[in-house]
Formats: C-alpha cells, structure tokens, sequence
C-alpha cells in the first residue's frame, strides 16, 4: 500500500476554512489535490466532477443539488469537496448564490488543474468569497517528512547572523540529488523506473492536451501543441524567447503566446519575471521559464542519471538544477511570515539565478553550481549584484548563496553562503 504523504498545505486549507466561504485549490494534474481532499481534510461529503452521474445533475440544476447537500450536513459545520470543478465552471453561479445566502465560513472546498473562477464560462468570479491555494507537486521535504523550509523566514530575521539561523544540513550524496530531481513531485509516477517514467510523462502531457487545455482554450492543431511543450521543457531555467520558441515550433507568435499563456493557467509552466529595483519597471526584460516539475521535463527531455554524469556536459545538469531550487522555494512562499515574491536577473555582464524579495528591501540572492565544491570566485556575480550593481540599497538586508552539490554549510563572509542543497528539506 502507498503511504500517504502528509502534505504542507494541509493546515493553510484549514486556516483558509476559517476565514472564507469558499477554498479552491489549483494546481496541476496528479498532483494530489484530489488525496489531500479526500484523506487529508476534515469533509463532509465528496463529489467528483469526473463522474457523469453528478455532473450531469450539477448541469441539469446545480443550485438545487448543492442547496440540498449544503443543507444536509450544515449541522456538522464540515465542508462539501468539489473535485475537478473546472470540469463544470456552470455552477459558480449556484456557489455564489449558496454562499451568499448562507454566509458561514468553511462552506465549501474546490479543486481543479485550472483556476475555475478564470474560466471564461464561469457564471461568476465570487470575488470577496474565495480564498485560492496552489498544490504543487510534492516538495522534497514532504517526501522526507521534513518540515516546510523557512529559509526566507531565516533571512528576513536577521540576514547577517543567517548561519546560526539555520539548521544542520541532511547529509546527502550527488546520486541522492540526481534521483530527486528526475523522478521529480508527482505522488503516483515518481516511484517508477526509468524507462515507466519516461512512458507515463509523456502519457500525462497527452492528458493535459486533450482534457485541460481545452478546458481555457481551444486547440485546433494538438500536434503543434505538443511540440511546444517539449520545446518548453528543453528549454526550461532559460529566458522566454518568443522568436526563437515560434521558429523551433513553426508557429506564428500569437498562437505561441496563446498556448504558453494556457499552459501557465493549467499549471504546466511558471513564468518567472526580471527583477528591478522599482516594481514598476518589472517584466521589461524577458521573464525565465521553469517547467512545472523536473520530473516531468527531464522525462520529456529523456534524460535519465546518465545523462547527469561527472563526465556528461555540465549545462543539462544547471539548468534542471536551477529549476529543481526554484521549484523547492516557490513551495515554501505560502509558508514565509512576511510576503516574498521571486524573480530572475540578467544583463550584459552578470545575472542571478533567483532573486526572493521579502519586505523592507530584503532581498535572497541564489546562484546554482553543480559540483560538490564552492570558491569564492562563484559570489562573483552577486558581489557585484550587492555592491557595484542595482542591489546597493538593498545590500545591508541581503544574504547571498550558492546553492551546490556539497554538504557543508559554509561562509564565504558575511552574508554569502555556500547552501548544500539538503537544506531545502533540512528544517524540523
């Protein structure tokens, strides 16, 4: 039998219950929202939309369905699971007439690969009702049965004291990292061997194409789409050229921006914008693209541990590395204290891999190595970054690090930091 894995969003859903009518929980397909909701949360009752029976009743009276089951289990003050409800984006208006009729808190849990309330043909947007949550596939630290990492929380305490902030790091070997980062977040296919993985990847992108996209979107050429998507992943920790994406395709670019923006909305791809001392001047350079789990883009890429060899070419390992560390840190945005947002930053002589901007102009700088030792020449870029370039006035609230293969916590002065990578799933 599977183990279930406790996962990290579990007490911010109940949190969530306390204070809206309605929590909807995005994320992409078998990531296990459907596990969390089922067998990780207090319910009252559970309807999926992948059954015909009910959503064809939903269709047919939706208000009346709903306003019978809510009031069958309102003594228990529980709420009713709606599993996949993009599937029927119709019933908003009967949740919006539900909830305002009634307006106690906890009343009921959605889920969906893609954000019902953004969907065109949703009655309405219930804005003010819903508080929404984003499930990931799972953290490295979920699959240790780790706590969340508090690594920002850590910065943000006291950037210079940054090392007795931080707890001792897992012990771990570079064959441990390479396994993590191919089988990648996803409950059901990350146990699989090699050629399994590859296979039931590729079968899962097939499933978004036919039952997601088309669910934002229209597809009228899904073998174009397709090609996309494994352009995307071989391309993923690199800047978003939409040029040089149409050509490899052999798309116009208003078709290659439409896909890419539905992808992002059934969560297959995250966009990460170009960072700037003034918010108003983001997103002017080109944003980086991170596929949506290292798994699943290593899988397209067939890549397997040989691919990451000591003596196989460096560059495939640092981009899936980089992706592998962004993923892990967007993971823990929902449990910082303080609001912190990521982003890249490039120009013509240095760029950081991953910039976390947190409140008061504290900022975490990360470079990625893929190699068990650090020197100081790999601060390069972030000393200039701190000292010289657009992060001066931020400098005395920063910590920079280079996250590597090594598994020694160290210090490269104050404030730079050579980060074994266990520390992503270090914290008790």
């Amino acid at each position: 039998m599977t183990k279930l894995i406790k996962r990290h969003l579990v007490p911010k859903v109940i949190e969530a219950l306390q204070t809206s009518r309605i929590v909807n929980i995005v994320g992409p397909r078998q990531a296990g929202k459907s596990t969390l909701v089922e067998h990780q949360l207090p319910i009252a009752e559970y309807l999926t939309m992948d059954s015909d029976s009910i959503r064809n009743a939903l269709l047919a009276d939706g208000y009346a369905q709903l306003r019978s089951i809510a009031d069958r289990y309102k003594a228990s003050g529980l709420p009713i699971a709606l599993d996949e409800v993009q599937r029927v984006p119709e019933i908003t208006l009967a949740l919006k007439r539900i909830v305002d009729e009634d307006n106690r808190k906890g009343q009921f849990v959605l889920t969906g690969s893609a954000d019902v309330f953004g969907l065109a043909s949703a009655g309405d947007s219930l804005a003010g009702r819903v508080h929404t949550l984003v499930l990931r596939p799972l953290s490295v630290a979920e699959i240790n049965d780790a706590g969340p990492c508090r690594l920002l929380d850590a910065v943000e305490s006291d950037p210079k004291a940054i090392m007795s902030a931080l707890p001792t790091a897992e012990l771990y070997s570079r064959e441990t990292a390479m396994d993590l980062m191919l089988r990648g977040g996803f409950p059901e296919i990350r146990m699989l061997d090699d050629r399994q993985r590859i296979a039931r990847y590729s079968s899962y992108i097939d499933s978004i194409i036919v039952k997601d996209v088309p669910i934002v979107a229209p597809v009228r050429k899904p073998d174009l789409l397709r090609r996309l998507i494994d352009q995307l992943a071989a391309r993923t920790a690199q800047e978003l050229n939409m040029s040089k994406l149409c050509n490899a395709v052999g798309a116009r670019k208003e078709t290659v921006g439409g896909w890419v923006d539905t992808l992002e909305r059934v969560c297959m791809i995250q966009r990460l914008p170009s960072w700037a001392s003034s918010a108003a001047k983001r997103a002017v350079h080109w944003p980086k693209l991170h596929f949506l789990d290292t798994g699943c883009a290593t899988a397209l890429r067939n890549e397997t541990a040989a691919s990451f060899d000591i003596s196989a070419d460096p560059t495939a390992l640092g981009v899936i590395l980089e992706s592998f560390v962004h993923h892990e840190l967007e993971k823990t945005l929902s449990w910082t204290s303080s609001q912190w947002s990521l982003s890249h930053w490039r120009s013509n002589n240095a760029e950081i891999d991953i910039i976390a901007e947190g409140p008061g102009r504290c900022l975490a700088l990360f470079e990625m190595k893929a190699t068990s030792t650090v020197s100081q020449e790999d601060f390069k870029s972030i000393d200039w970054f701190l000292q010289d370039g657009p992060g001066k006035a931020y400098a005395a609230k920063s910590v920079g690090f280079v996250v590597y293969l090594g598994n020694q916590l160290l210090t490269m002065g104050t404030g730079r930091v050579c980060l074994p990578l266990s520390m992503l799933w270090s914290f008790s």
